[in-house]
């Protein structure tokens, strides 16, 4: 391929990118605006109730909703950086790896939850943030290269202080949410790891 071939290619996969982002993004922003100013002010309700409600059969419909759903906007700013952020280090490899991880992780994640969840329901982005978190750290152990070993150490000292939130610290907190988003990162990152071969390359 030649350089300019290869530029076009690498622009075009970069658009590819932000657009994905920036529409998730996008979505989730929409949608908190429309709970405060058209369902919390103007109709006196909110769509936070298609969150997860654990042990309940209509809760399950928030693994599906539930990461597009935010408290306040205060939640959605806190998740739109490392959403934005993890989201785009697990696109540099391939963008596929970007929709099966965040596939598993809000399966696991909203599914964990809904089992062993406490009650209430549960919303945000933060139990697939915690995927990303899980796959990128896993990655670099399952893979063994030195790229993904390079960018787990990278990933582990920027976003390395997350990992406490898998832990019930702090009330109101979703923590089941977060532990079992990385814990389906790290089943994705087996699962996403390439089978090596026995015999050698050419």
């Amino acid at each position: 391929m030649s350089s300019s071939a290869e530029g076009k290619a690498i622009a075009q996969e970069f658009k590819t990118h932000v657009w994905l982002l920036g529409g998730l993004v996008a979505v989730m922003w929409a949608i908190e605006i429309l709970d405060q100013f058209v369902f919390r002010v103007g109709l006196r309700q909110t769509l936070d109730i298609y969150g997860i409600i654990p042990r309940h059969v209509i809760g399950l419909r928030g693994i599906l909703f539930a990461p597009f759903l935010h408290g306040n906007f205060a939640h959605l700013i806190g998740n739109t950086v490392p959403f934005i952020a993890l989201g785009w280090l697990i696109m540099l490899r391939e963008t596929n790896d970007f929709f099966w991880v965040s596939l598993i992780t809000a399966f696991v994640s909203g599914l964990g939850t809904w089992i062993f969840g406490s009650p209430g329901i549960h919303i945000g982005a933060s139990g697939v943030i915690f995927g990303y978190l899980g796959y990128l750290l896993a990655r670099g152990y399952f893979e063994r290269s030195m790229t993904a070993i390079a960018m787990s150490l990278f990933v582990g000292a920027l976003y390395g202080s997350l990992i406490w939130g898998v832990l019930p610290t702090r009330i109101g907190i979703s923590w089941e949410g977060h532990l079992f988003g990385f814990i389906g990162g790290v089943l994705a990152a087996k699962l996403l790891t390439p089978k090596k071969g026995v015999g050698i390359g050419v």
